[in-house]
């Protein structure tokens, strides 16, 4: 990918067809009238499937959405898959939806953004809004891998959110906080790499809804499960950005769970530069995503050097 490229709006928010992999990617924790929480994720994903031979219905693009839910200790996951036609993305005003699963703009502006999905007893239909946009990396160019592997990237992780949504068939209004990620790449990491664990959070601040700070973190891990490369960003209230690089960031496993067999991380204690060390534990412990991909990808809590709330995902385990 060219760094010196930058990201251009309102193209970016749109589809990079030429890049093998991208996405439109939402996590939200929400609290309900009654005081029960709950985590949301919306995703559209689009990569390249090329064909070893030409055909008028294919046209090497693959769309594939997922929508879970969590609440207490229960996590529910759906996808769909698509081609062209059944999926569309539109970047001014921008639009992307794979069927009635959407996430739009509702006026020229980006925001507020709209997100809506549906499946059987579980649904979700939010605004979002009034977040600053955060660049990662260089000006949104950020480095992935040793040997140079990068994606371009950016996230409005400040989006407050209300609207309703439905667990097991019944319905709750929620607010709360939404961090919804742009990237797209040729390729995120190496073949003899195993997967990686994001961590973005959001801080806790109850009377200051204007003043929230942001952590995103991310590492990737190495064909023994070791943290092989690891990047970050420090987000202001403003949505200014401060690099993490990855000779700063110390992240260690300190629980794990099983589950189906395979292992699971559950709680990290990170080190950073000038800030006592975070403490990272999942409230949703079973968060596996078992889809034709399987991952896990739930709500998380930060307490220490960082008090707030957020997502992670774990892929490859």
């Amino acid at each position: 990918m060219d760094a010196k490229r930058g990201v251009t709006f309102p193209d970016d928010h749109g589809a990079h067809l030429a890049q093998g992999i991208e996405w439109w990617y939402v996590t939200a924790t929400l609290t309900a009238e009654t005081g029960e929480t709950f985590g949301a994720q919306w995703t559209l994903f689009r990569t390249q499937v090329p064909l070893p031979f030409e055909s008028t219905w294919w046209d090497d693009q693959l769309y594939f959405a997922h929508f879970a839910l969590q609440h207490q200790q229960k996590h529910v996951a759906f996808e769909r898959y698509a081609r062209a036609g059944q999926a569309h993305i539109t970047a001014l005003p921008f639009a992307a939806n794979l069927d009635d699963w959407s996430l739009k703009s509702t006026g020229q502006r980006l925001l507020p953004l709209q997100m809506k999905a549906k499946q059987d007893r579980y649904a979700i239909d939010v605004s979002l809004t009034n977040s600053p946009l955060t660049l990662h990396g260089d000006n949104g160019y950020s480095q992935k891998t040793q040997s140079g592997h990068a994606s371009y990237y950016f996230s409005y992780p400040f989006l407050e959110t209300t609207g309703t949504l439905t667990f097991e068939g019944k319905e709750y209004k929620v607010t709360g906080n939404a961090w919804y990620d742009r990237e797209w790449s040729a390729s995120l990491i190496d073949k003899n790499q195993m997967g990686w664990d994001w961590f973005s959070l959001v801080s806790e601040v109850n009377d200051k809804p204007t003043a929230k700070t942001g952590l995103m973190l991310f590492c990737i891990r190495d064909a023994q499960q070791n943290y092989d490369y690891c990047s970050g960003t420090h987000i202001d209230e403003k949505g200014q950005t401060k690099p993490i690089h990855k000779q700063d960031i110390q992240l260690e496993k300190l629980e794990h769970i099983r589950i189906d067999n395979k292992h699971y991380p559950s709680k990290w204690r990170v080190t950073l530069p000038n800030m006592a060390p975070i403490v990272i534990e999942t409230i949703t412990k079973d968060s596996v995503n078992k889809l034709a991909i399987q991952y896990w990808e739930g709500r998380v809590k930060a307490s220490g050097g960082f008090n707030g709330l957020g997502y992670a995902e774990l892929f490859g385990y």
